[in-house]
């Protein structure tokens, strides 16, 4: 299998932010098993989230609010079997963190027994109480802005988020709010592409986007996308990159190059405002 030789010591939070100083770009695979997290670390990637995303392609549900912290936990403890480099990212699942306190006490079941380095929640302006409480104690956090999933029976369906006027008004000052709390990273899923590109230039922390155009510090992809494997339509942000490498190993290997390189995604990969 081949190996990128370009990793050879642990990612970390300061990795990250140096490589948003330096202008690297910073790939990002999910992953919810061991053998995928050792194909994601042969193929160089910075970071592996393993995500509530998991209700979807792992469990088949709808949605993802069916995912409990003991699910995550179980696919967060298979995939830091089998990573040694890249940052272990795990998602705090729908209503874990609804206080501060539910959120530590999820965050220590994630850490402690998931062997995740920093966890993820769906979060806007309301949530910086439980940002401020786990980066206080010494809990690396990244923030999920725009299309947040866990709210889909609020919003009613999976939308675009920063179209209107008003809505990007509020995404950029959930941004500024966010990190002002201690977020070390913003994940930005279905922005347009000029407004991610300016929350990208505003932030001091990395930003990493899903359909929010290439003007971000990073990409991320679903495991299952990148290799073709979704059901239904497919996301306009996602390539497939099984069938134009031909193998998984060289999939994910084509997937963090064209992210290092700027190729993807591409403007018809991303949203216009």
């Amino acid at each position: 299998m081949p190996e990128n030789k370009q990793r050879n010591r642990p990612v970390t939070v300061s990795t990250l932010a140096r490589m948003k100083t330096d202008g690297d770009k910073i790939a990002c695979l999910t992953a919810y098993d061991a053998s995928f997290a050792e194909i994601a670390e042969r193929s160089g990637v910075d970071l592996v989230l393993v995500g509530d995303s998991l209700g979807n392609v792992v469990q088949g549900r709808a949605s993802t609010t069916s995912v409990t912290v003991s699910d995550m936990v179980y696919h967060t403890r298979c995939v830091a079997a089998g990573l040694s480099l890249p940052l272990l990212v795990a998602d705090l699942p729908f209503l874990s963190f609804a206080t501060p306190q539910d959120a530590i006490d999820t965050s220590r079941r994630l850490i402690g027994e998931g062997g995740a380095a920093m966890v993820k929640i769906e979060a806007d302006a309301t949530d910086t109480t439980v940002v401020e409480t786990l980066s206080r104690n010494g809990v690396p956090v990244c923030a999920h802005l725009g299309l947040r999933p866990q709210q889909i029976h609020k919003t009613g369906g999976f939308k675009i988020y920063g179209r209107s006027k008003t809505q990007a008004r509020e995404l950029v000052n959930y941004a500024r709010q966010l990190e002002a709390a201690g977020a070390d990273l913003l994940l930005l899923e279905c922005v347009p592409s000029a407004l991610a590109r300016k929350i990208a230039k505003m932030a001091e922390v990395p930003v990493i986007g899903i359909g929010a155009g290439p003007d971000v510090d990073g990409q991320i992809l679903v495991c299952y996308d990148a290799l073709g494997l979704t059901s239904g339509k497919k996301p306009r942000f996602v390539r497939d990159f099984l069938a134009e490498k031909g193998s998984v190993t060289e999939a994910a290997l084509g997937y963090v190059d064209a992210v290092r390189d700027g190729t993807f995604p591409t403007p018809d990969e991303s949203f216009d405002a």
